[in-house]
């Protein structure tokens, strides 16, 4: 992810194609692939790689291609208001689950999203960062945590891990050597985007933080912490993201690209439609 606004030495972020991020493309080409002439018209995962039950279908998400710093997605229902502490999970999870029936965005991952909100109203009131945001990113990067059959466990942990294609300078992609030695990444020749939200490994630990404020070591693999992470860097990058300006500085930094930002909006507002704010 780049990072051109950001005081530390900017990195370069592989381009995406139009309309989908890489790892939602590679999920489309399989998925044509499998089953032939079928047309898949909206992202996301009907039924688990085992073949077990049907998960709820995709939430329709109208294509929206409004310029930069021209508008922002709806205001969508906010989570709860106090930081997160033991003794406002249960309204959190209720949150959650009010959330997923609407948008059919798996309440565990909404969790995420939610607390990554909450710990930003605390610490950045100003940034008025909206899960909903993290929520078009999410669905953009990696199906929601979902990509390759990935799920998300009760502690937030991905079932398994998403780890991007090598940047390699292959044709349309950067080049961008090992920075990690393949701690994060499982490769010690090139970079590779991680987790549910697809930060670089260099990036990731500039900007990591730990969800749960146990002390322990951030994992881009956690939906917690990939989403608190992505927040902080949102907020960090374009200031007051209520405002056109800001939400639009904030996503195309997180990625330089015009439909790529166009992408996260419109998903970010069908979100925030499903379930408004009151």
């Amino acid at each position: 992810m780049v990072e051109p606004s950001s005081p530390v030495e900017a990195l370069p972020r592989p381009p995406r194609p139009r309309r989908a991020g890489v790892l939602t493309r590679l999920a489309l080409v399989a998925t044509l692939l499998v089953a032939g002439l079928v047309l898949i018209l909206t992202i996301g995962v009907t039924r688990n790689d085992q073949g077990g039950p049907e998960k709820a279908p995709p939430l329709p998400v109208p294509d929206q291609r409004p310029q930069p710093g021209v508008a922002v997605p709806k205001a969508a229902l906010p989570a709860p208001e106090d930081r997160l502490n033991a003794s406002d999970q249960a309204e959190l999870d209720a949150w959650a689950q009010r959330v997923a029936r609407a948008t059919s965005v798996p309440e565990r991952v909404l969790v995420g999203y939610g607390k990554a909100e909450m710990w930003m109203r605390s610490q950045q009131p100003n940034c008025h960062i909206s899960w909903a945001m993290l929520a078009g990113i999410g669905r953009v990067e990696s199906q929601h945590a979902g990509f390759g059959g990935a799920e998300v466990g009760a502690d937030g942990r991905l079932t398994k891990p998403i780890i991007g294609i090598p940047l390699n300078g292959s044709p349309g992609v950067k080049a961008i050597p090992d920075t990690d030695g393949g701690k994060l990444d499982g490769d010690t020749q090139w970079d590779r985007a991680v987790g549910p939200m697809q930060f670089l490994p260099a990036t990731w630990q500039r900007h990591a933080a730990r969800a749960a404020g146990d002390g322990g070591t951030p994992d881009p693999q956690n939906i917690d912490d990939a989403a608190l992470t992505a927040a902080r860097y949102l907020c960090s990058s374009g200031g007051d993201l209520s405002k056109p300006d800001g939400w639009w500085k904030a996503v195309l930094t997180y990625n330089e690209s015009v439909s790529y930002g166009q992408d996260v909006f419109s998903g970010a507002d069908a979100y925030a439609t499903a379930i408004p704010a009151p």
